[in-house]
């Protein structure tokens, strides 16, 4: 028998409010080691928005490296990717290199010394200065080492004046001031690559890289350079890939073969080639592992990211699936592979190994993202760092399902649900809820099943969310992602309405009371859905796209610059399906309430998307807020941002849905 007492869908009491949600965004990233140290960086909201550089000694012990305002986050692509790398020096203790976001330089930086961290490479006037990712140290080069990385130089002022090159940063300092003292390793043949990974015997270096109009997920090449003793790169040559073929992760095995994820059959797979120093020839690849129907890799978003990792005693850590990620060990001779037991689902792209150890970050549904540590000789997991605590009684969590759903043309459409949920309230007999449709960004990305409590902020009060991985996804093969090409704006739009709709026939979902709502490119698909369907009575659009023309042309950044030659098609060839998809010029079909949020330092998604869209709309008597946040940029940082606009979107949906509940901030809607 029940004995909750019973209060209409979205009036619930919940301890989940926004600070608490707040304080608890982001994810620790970026793993490396340093000796027999672990090291990684950590989300500060409270703090500006910055990320904390952490170490692990071998005792035990955790501690920050760099106090505040120090901020290793790279702006490369602006999604930046791997920011730091370190080595122990001769003298001992560890010597760490790391970008700092404020400036872009690399700085030097020894945690045990007296000094304080010392810059390496100079500022720039020019464009967006000059930027750095995905570093390695190699003490061994040069008169005092050097830092092998990526550099990202801007040419002019716009935002595709830019040229990438791999670079080599002399430790000393002396390219502090002076930019010729940095070495340029190749020759700025490809628009974009990533840092050089060398051959254990130090002779070779190969690096990923591609070209526009492809992104790093449509086809991308391994490019392979003898190392001369001057630390030269020559010979240079392609290896594996192909413009239909995308690699995303090379690493070099211990026996001087070079192993690498391809999805030339369909799937991100583990395969493995030997480079033949010989005429420039190579063994046809391998692979590791027969056909599974499953991931072993995802989309470059950032530099540097790990999907798998050699450890020293011939195993290799991977992470694979289908939809999220988990961690398994495969030993290469064999083919056998053992998944880590336990309860965490989802492992994010970021591996290190020490030892027979594998460390990576992990969450599950009922607990946030942990460091966590596999010893490979016992199989024992144990969290080192980013500990999850309960925030809050997890009574208060809902219980997701991964679902899968039939759209359109019988295609499967896979989606996270998430019903309303507390311990101490449930709706009244024949009340159905309220839902929240949401879209992820990307689009070439995923929505992991895991816990997050800006979810639960929802679900708490009585409002249900369905996180819809929609055609275009990773995860699920890339036949599934490339449903999306030249479709954006069309299967996004339909295959998060079809799963609307389905739980709207099954009896979970109040038809009346439904919303859409996401960010980057879910805010064009909120946006677009809005515009071109009557299921939603309001939406919440943040940091979108909004006029498809004026960003490719004149608005977004170069890595994203040319994603909607494949996303809607040549723009030369279909110029008015540019048109008559975008947002902006559907404000006349445009009747349901709606909340726009943008940081104003965007640089990929501008805000003067958000003016024109607005002006458009403006008279039109459609109720509507706009919230412009300073010092924020594509994706929310900052603890205030954070509470701001998630109490905002719950007052649209309090004001929308007919909730009665009083301990909202007001959000006025103007018309």
């Amino acid at each position: 028998m029940n004995t909750v007492p019973e209060a209409p869908y979205g009036t619930w009491p919940s301890p989940i409010d926004a600070a608490l949600a707040a304080s608890h965004d982001g994810r620790p990233d970026h793993l490396g080691t340093i000796g027999d140290e672990v090291w990684w960086t950590e989300p500060r909201p409270a703090e500006g928005g910055r990320r904390a550089l952490v170490r692990r000694r071998p005792d035990g012990t955790t501690e920050p490296v760099l106090p505040a305002p120090w901020n290793p986050r790279s702006r490369v692509i602006e999604y930046g990717g791997q920011p730091w790398a370190g080595a122990v020096r001769e003298e001992g203790g560890p010597l760490v290199v790391f970008v700092h976001f404020a400036d872009q330089r690399l700085y030097a930086y020894a945690p045990d010394g007296p000094d304080a961290p010392r810059p390496l490479t100079p500022l720039s006037d020019v464009g967006g200065g000059l930027r750095w990712v995905d570093p390695q140290v190699h003490l061994d080069r040069g008169e005092q080492g050097e830092v092998w990385c990526v550099l990202e130089e801007f040419t002019g002022p716009g935002p595709t004046d830019v040229r990438r090159v791999l670079a080599a940063v002399p430790l000393d300092g002396s390219a502090a001031e002076d930019r010729s003292a940095v070495r340029e390793l190749s020759d700025g043949q490809h628009r974009f690559v990533t840092g050089p990974r060398v051959s254990r015997d130090g002779r070779r270096a190969a690096w990923i890289a591609w070209d526009h109009p492809r992104m790093p997920w449509d086809g991308t090449v391994v490019m392979l350079a003898e190392i001369t003793e001057g630390g030269e790169f020559t010979g240079v040559r392609p290896l594996v890939g192909d413009v239909d073929e995308s690699v995303c992760q090379i690493e070099w095995d211990h026996d001087g073969s070079l192993l690498f994820v391809s999805d030339l059959a369909g799937w991100w797979e583990l395969q493995r080639i030997r480079p033949d120093a010989v005429a420039g020839g190579a063994v046809p690849s391998s692979r590791l592992l027969p056909p599974r129907g499953e991931e072993f890799g995802g989309p470059l978003w950032k530099i540097g990211l790990r999907w798998f990792h050699p450890l020293e005693n011939g195993l290799i850590a991977v992470l694979h699936g289908r939809g999220s990620q988990r961690l398994g060990i495969l030993d290469p001779e064999t083919g056998e592979l053992a998944d880590v037991p336990g309860h965490r689902s989802t492992w994010a792209h970021t591996l290190a190994v020490h030892g027979s150890r594998v460390v990576g970050v992990a969450a599950s549904p009922r607990t946030g993202y942990e460091v966590v540590e596999l010893d490979t000789a016992t199989g024992r997991t144990r969290v080192i760092g980013s500990a999850h605590h309960d925030a809050v009684d997890p009574a208060y969590l809902p219980a997701p399902q991964d679902r899968t759903f039939t759209g359109p043309d019988g295609r499967e459409i896979h989606a996270h649900i998430y019903p309303p949920h507390s311990p101490e309230r449930a709706g009244p007999e024949g009340e159905l809820p309220p839902y929240l449709v949401a879209a992820h960004g990307g689009p070439t990305g995923h929505a992991p099943l895991v816990l997050d409590l800006e979810i639960a902020y929802f679900t708490s009060r009585g409002i249900g969310v369905a996180v819809v991985n929609y055609g275009g996804s990773t995860g699920y093969g890339r036949r599934y992602r490339e449903r999306l090409r030249e479709q954006w704006g069309v299967v996004d739009v339909a295959d998060c309405a079809a799963v609307a709709d389905a739980l709207v026939a099954e009896g979970a979902v109040d038809p009346r009371r439904l919303a859409v709502r996401g960010g980057s490119a879910g805010g064009w698909t909120t946006a677009a859905s809005l515009i071109s369907t009557d299921r939603y009575a309001c939406g919440t659009i943040l940091y979108p796209v909004l006029d498809l023309e004026g960003w490719s042309t004149e608005g977004t950044h170069d890595f994203e610059s040319q994603y909607l030659e494949s996303l809607i098609g040549p723009a030369a060839e279909v110029p008015e399906r540019y048109r008559d998809r975008s947002p902006i010029n559907g404000t006349d079909r445009l009747t349901a309430p709606f909340l726009l949020l943008q940081g104003l330092d965007d640089q990929v998604c501008p805000p003067a998307q958000c003016d024109r869209f607005l002006a458009a709309v403006a008279g039109r008597g459609v109720p509507h807020a706009y919230i412009a946040f300073e010092g924020e940029g594509h994706g929310f940082r900052r603890a205030e941002t954070l509470i701001r606009a998630l109490e905002a979107e719950l007052s649209l949906y309090v004001q929308t849905f007919g909730i009665d509940r009083s301990d909202v901030p007001p959000l006025e809607l103007k018309r």
